[in-house]
């Protein structure tokens, strides 16, 4: 009855905003005019570096995602993730929270409803940079590290099913995603197909993905991340087409999606092809009319098992995949 009666304002509230020719907004938050592109971060620190990548003379007064997670330890973090969201508002960059535990025994434990809610009211406290509240549930869970160390697709509903139900009872504006799949991963003990994944969630509960604001992509050029950005297929960077696809036959709706993580990674594959990659990506594939937005992969990765796809190396200096990208933008005729 709560829930209802608070849809039912919800509802009434909206009307008179159409009415009156205005769009209610809560306070301290702006409606943003995005762009597409953005990047994945590790940490909120990392903003400085994003505002190197994306942030030139002449775009200043437009919007760019950050992919963020936000692990169980950040929790008592609170300044640093308040300082971080007051440079989002002054750089004009929207956060997609992606939701993170810890790791114990090298995979993430699986989270508790406890731990969900004590997430949402650490994010309450936040004075978010946009109306709209970006919420991933998770990441990549078709993977066992990534879930206790077991594919487990019952458990990974029923906290889908939970945190969104929790989500969209919040007077805030929170717009849920869910995990997004790994689409080249096999079917195995470590892994399973990614549709084989969705299909089974959508034998447990067949309501939820019509629950779901909008989709969430990892649409990778592989195979090994350097494959030509025209070619097609479900492992390419065209994933997201095959996921909307299967989201329209099952519910009906033409979903906007998120691709919180692709790219590629610098090799001799792919050195000398970059700056064209991201061209014809950003003209013919990422331009896609149902694509929202789009995070590349990684802002900062290393030292470590992501440097191959770092924009910045061990002494934080710009990569060949930095200057491709920047000049990829340029030659597409964006920014």
């Amino acid at each position: 009855m709560k829930k209802l009666l608070k849809k039912l304002f919800l509802s009434v509230t909206l009307v008179f905003g159409v009415m009156l020719g205005v769009v209610l907004l809560l306070p301290g938050t702006v409606q943003a005019e995005t762009k597409t592109l953005g990047v994945h971060i590790l940490n909120p620190g990392d903003i400085d570096y994003a505002i190197q990548l994306l942030k030139q003379a002449d775009n200043q007064d437009k919007w760019h995602y950050l992919t963020v997670p936000l692990p169980l330890d950040d929790l008592s973090k609170q300044k640093e993730w308040q300082d971080f969201f007051k440079k989002c508002a002054q750089y004009k960059f929207i956060p997609l929270v992606r939701l993170a535990t810890k790791v114990r025994n090298r995979a993430w434990i699986r989270p508790n409803r406890k731990q969900i809610v004590e997430m949402f009211v650490f994010m309450n406290k936040l004075d978010w940079p946009t109306n709209e509240r970006y919420v991933i549930v998770f990441n990549e869970v078709n993977h066992a590290k990534e879930w206790g160390g077991e594919v487990d697709a019952l458990s990974y509903t029923q906290i889908l099913e939970f945190t969104t139900n929790w989500a969209h009872t919040e007077t805030a504006n929170y717009q849920v995603m869910p995990a997004a799949m790994d689409l080249a991963a096999p079917n195995g003990v470590e892994t399973m197909e990614a549709f084989n994944f969705l299909d089974r969630v959508d034998q447990y509960n067949p309501w939820l993905f019509e629950q779901m604001d909008l989709w969430n992509s990892h649409s990778y050029p592989n195979p090994g991340f350097s494959a030509s950005p025209t070619r097609t297929g479900q492992n390419s960077l065209r994933g997201f087409e095959y996921e909307l696809n299967y989201l329209k036959n099952k519910t009906g709706r033409n979903f906007e999606v998120m691709i919180t993580e692709t790219g590629w990674v610098d090799n001799n594959l792919t050195r000398s092809w970059l700056t064209q990659y991201y061209t014809y990506a950003i003209q013919h594939v990422w331009s896609h009319p149902q694509v929202k937005g789009v995070t590349l992969f990684l802002l900062r990765g290393a030292p470590g098992p992501f440097e191959s796809f770092s924009f910045f190396d061990q002494a934080n200096q710009p990569t060949n995949i930095f200057e491709a990208f920047q000049a990829g933008v340029k030659e597409a005729g964006i920014d």
